[in-house]
């Protein structure tokens, strides 16, 4: 279970310094959107994180949703990554980082599910 947690402040803290990252490499704009949107994403890991402190698997659970949330965001950027590993940097690096940040959701994901399997094995044996 303290994996589970210090993995939803992992990612956060990853995902808000992604944030960051892209305000330095990208033009003023594109650079506020990603932060705005790091921010958004890299603020609900760490609210799930501390959720979870108090009440664990509602923040747990809550950073999965999250995570499901941010991949399935982020998996819709794979053409445009595709474009940039093939030469064209149209948009700088934003694919890039926005494939990195769909990398950590999933990565939470995986991670919350795993916890969750754990969980319900725990469960099973001690059922009488």
């Amino acid at each position: 279970m303290k994996a589970s947690r210090i993995c939803l402040f992992v990612a956060a803290l990853v995902i808000i310094g992604l944030g960051v990252f892209g305000t330095v490499r990208l033009e003023k704009d594109a650079g506020m959107g990603f932060l705005l949107g790091s921010l958004t994403l890299g603020g609900g890991f760490l609210i799930c994180g501390l959720f979870s402190l108090n009440m664990q698997w509602h923040g747990i659970l809550g950073g999965g949703v999250l995570a499901l949330l941010g991949f399935g965001r982020g998996i819709l950027n794979t053409p445009d990554f595709v474009e940039f590993v093939s030469g064209s940097r149209a948009r700088g690096i934003a694919p890039a980082l926005e494939i990195a940040v769909a990398l950590v959701c999933v990565s939470v994901l995986l991670r919350v599910y795993r916890a969750w399997s754990l969980e319900r094995i725990r469960l099973s044996r001690e059922a009488p």
